[in-house]
Order: C-alpha cells, then sequence, then structure tokens
C-alpha cells in the first residue's frame, strides 16, 4: 500500500482538535471534545451520522484493486486524577479486486479491553465496496467506500455514546493497475460523472495519482505539511509558531497540569521547552518562489526597473484615486455607485449574498500581470465607512459590476 505519503496528512486530520491550547482537562475548550468525523451509533444522536461515504473516480487498467485503509480513534476511558478520554488510534486494512455489479461487505469488530485504569467499549462495523461502470466513451468505474458503525447502544449522554463512536474516520483508497481522477479539478470528459459522485460527510482529495484521501475536513488536492512544521499540535489550522509561543508562557503549574492530562499533551509541552532557537526561527516563514529561476553562467545581473511595482505613488502611468475602467453601462471610478454581478467562476459562497447589491468605489487598481480590478465598499453595510478608513475593501472585475 502506498500510504506513507499521506501519512502526515492524515494524521493531522486524526489529531486535529484531540486537545488545544492550554493543553489541559481542565480548560473549558477541552470540555467538549471529538468534533470532527465522528460516526455515531445509529439512531444515537440527531446531530452526528452512523456512515461516511465516498465516491470517486478511477481510470481501470485490465485488473484494477483497491486497497483501503480505514482510520479513527477510538475512546478509552481513564480513570484516576483528572479524568480524561484517551484516543486509541485503529487501523483497518482492507483489499478488494474492484469488479462492477457487486457490492463486497468487510465487517469488523473491536471487543471490549481493559487495562488498568483505562477501558474501551466494543465498536461493530462494516465496510462496503461497490464498483460501476460510467456511461460513455471512456473507461472510467465509479467507485463507492461506505464505513458504517454498526455497534448496538442503549442510549446515555454525549460522552457515553462518544466511547461507542468512530471518531476522527477518515478513508485512505490506493489503486492498483488504475488511477484516480480528481473530483475538484476532473478533465472535461469527466466533469459530469464527478458531479455526479456523492460524497456524505467526507470529502476525498489526490495525494498521488494513485493514492487518495478521504477525510471529514475540507481540503485541496495534494495537501502537504509545511517542512518548517516540528511537532504535531493538535490544530493543523492554527500557526506553529503562535501556539508553541503560547504554550511557553504558560506557567510551571498549568504545564503540570497539561503533561498529566495526556501524553500528547505532554508532549507538546516538552518539546515547546526543549525545540532549539535555530529550529524555532524557522517557523517564523519561508519564501517558497512560485516559478524558481537559476541564473545562467555568465549572464547579466537582473536590473532594478526604476520604478517600483509595488508602489503606485512612484509610477505616475497609474492613479487609484482617478483611473477610469469602462464597465457594463457606463465607467467606473472612485466615488461611483456601481451594481455587483459576481461571475459564476468565482466560486465563492459570499457572492450569493452579493449578487444585486450596490456599492461604491473606492479605487481602481491593476496588477502586475495587467488585470484590472475595483476595490469597492457595498453601500448597505454597517461598517463601510470603518472599512474603508482601514483599507479593507471587496474586489470585483470590471465584468462584474454594472452602472445601475
Amino acid at each position: 500500500m502506498s500510504f506513507e505519503a499521506a501519512r502526515r496528512v492524515a494524521d493531522a486530520v486524526l489529531f486535529e482538535g484531540y486537545v488545544l491550547y492550554p493543553y489541559r482537562a481542565s480548560a473549558p475548550k477541552n470540555q467538549v471534545r471529538w468534533q470532527f468525523g465522528v460516526l455515531a451509533p445509529p439512531g444515537a444522536d440527531p446531530s452526528e451520522t452512523s456512515f461516511a461515504q465516498t465516491e470517486c473516480l478511477i481510470t481501470p487498467g485490465a485488473a484494477p484493486a483497491l486497497d483501503l485503509r480505514i482510520r479513527f480513534l477510538q475512546v478509552r476511558t481513564r480513570e484516576g486524577e483528572p479524568p480524561w478520554d484517551e484516543g486509541a488510534v485503529r487501523e483497518i486494512d482492507a483489499h478488494t479486486a474492484l469488479r462492477t455489479g457487486a457490492e463486497e461487505l468487510i465487517p469488523f469488530d473491536l471487543p471490549a479491553d481493559a487495562d488498568g485504569a483505562r477501558r474501551t467499549r466494543p465498536l461493530s462495523g462494516v465496510i462496503r465496496v461497490a464498483t460501476e461502470p460510467v456511461p460513455g466513451p471512456y473507461r472510467l468505474f465509479k467507485v463507492r467506500v461506505r464505513v458504517e458503525n454498526q455497534t448496538s447502544w442503549p442510549g446515555g449522554p454525549r460522552a457515553e455514546m462518544l466511547r461507542h463512536s468512530l471518531v476522527a474516520t477518515h478513508t485512505l483508497l490506493a489503486v492498483q493497475d488504475g488511477g484516480f481522477l480528481s473530483l475538484i479539478d476532473p478533465p472535461g470528459w469527466a466533469a459530469d460523472a464527478a458531479a455526479d459522485c456523492r460524497n456524505r460527510h467526507t470529502w476525498p482529495v489526490l495525494i498521488g495519482e494513485d493514492t487518495m484521501l478521504s477525510s471529514p475536513i475540507i481540503l485541496y488536492d495534494h495537501p502537504e505539511i509545511a517542512p518548517e512544521s516540528t511537532a504535531d499540535l493538535c490544530d493543523a489550522t492554527e500557526i506553529d509558531e503562535l501556539l508553541l509561543l503560547r504554550t511557553m508562557t504558560l506557567t510551571d503549574e498549568e504545564k503540570r497540569q497539561a503533561r498529566a492530562t495526556d501524553p500528547r499533551a505532554a508532549a507538546i509541552v516538552d518539546h515547546a521547552d526543549t525545540i532549539p532557537p535555530e529550529i524555532f526561527e524557522r517557523l517564523h516563514g519561508a519564501i517558497r518562489s512560485v516559478s524558481p529561476r537559476t541564473a545562467r553562467a555568465g549572464a547579466p545581473a537582473a536590473e532594478t526597473p526604476a520604478t517600483p511595482w509595488w508602489d503606485p505613488a512612484a509610477d505616475r502611468s497609474v492613479s487609484p484615486d482617478t483611473d477610469e475602467v469602462e464597465v457594463a453601462g457606463g465607467v467606473a471610478s472612485r466615488g461611483v455607485r456601481v451594481r455587483i454581478r459576481p461571475a459564476q467562476r468565482r466560486g465563492d459562497v459570499q457572492d450569493m449574498f452579493l449578487h444585486g447589491r450596490t456599492a461604491t468605489v473606492a479605487a481602481v487598481l491593476h496588477d502586475v500581470d495587467g488585470g484590472t480590478h475595483l476595490a469597492v465598499t457595498i453601500d448597505d453595510d454597517p461598517a463601510a465607512d470603518l472599512n474603508a478608513a482601514a483599507g479593507r475593501f471587496l474586489y470585483f472585475a470590471p465584468e462584474e459590476v454594472e452602472i445601475p
């Protein structure tokens, strides 16, 4: 199985929100846990689901097969002081040939277990794998992988329900003799088939041509953990430098409580206390060229432009306060009222709230690629004046506005 390339990203999904700063059990934010990828017993809680369904597209070879790995946390109750629910990592591996017309069932059972002060409840479920050909001139399969929690549960509070649940559930898929297609950016000939895929409570993205990660957290294709990241802080949406600085400021008593909470919390505190300065400095930022260029031997050094492209005040050819641009119905410039008609290509959910509203142009701006943009404030926004004073605007292309 080619899952190692996905492991760091998959682990970030697995432990997202596991324990949060200040990493002690008594902190309010650590009282309500397990927010992502919870597969509860059927009918246990109307706010949770009991299944996660992944549908994806595969271009098959002569004998395609699928390796899959279901990963989740099993809640393990720890008695003592402080009481705490740990997360035990569980992985279920399976291999199946991709044959159309039949559904394969892969049951799994995890018995109850007790080890001193730690105890887990039994879990049972099933993985359903189905393959169907996609009609059309191209050889294409749609594969469905559905993970179901089928654990019996008599009822009770949410904390007890979680002990009978699969937590932070995600699926790793690797295809043999075939390849995955992106559902985010499919080729044109597969766009309709991609739109027809029904993913429920999970989001599949490419890790490589033959590997896919389907997780309860929305990611883009080919996600990566920044190479500067030195530890799993259980919050991959946060900035490592900020979290480590905050952790360093904890008092000795707070650090003692965090270390007593959980081995993972203890590891985070220990890492913050011992990280070498030269490693910590790397967290402050990195410069990565979008298109790196290597100077040829003997080539003349690049000339510094006489006019800085980043300073409109130094470039007399542009004037955001007085420049004009043609738009539907007339000419837009600073102070002109326009009506917003966002283009569908933007794909921004906020556009549905802005469509048809009027705005006032604050500036006409030009980017280094020759594009033109209108900086605007929404007329009926109570914070319009405050945003304008702070230089915070919404930006639209000329074809996305009209003179009302």
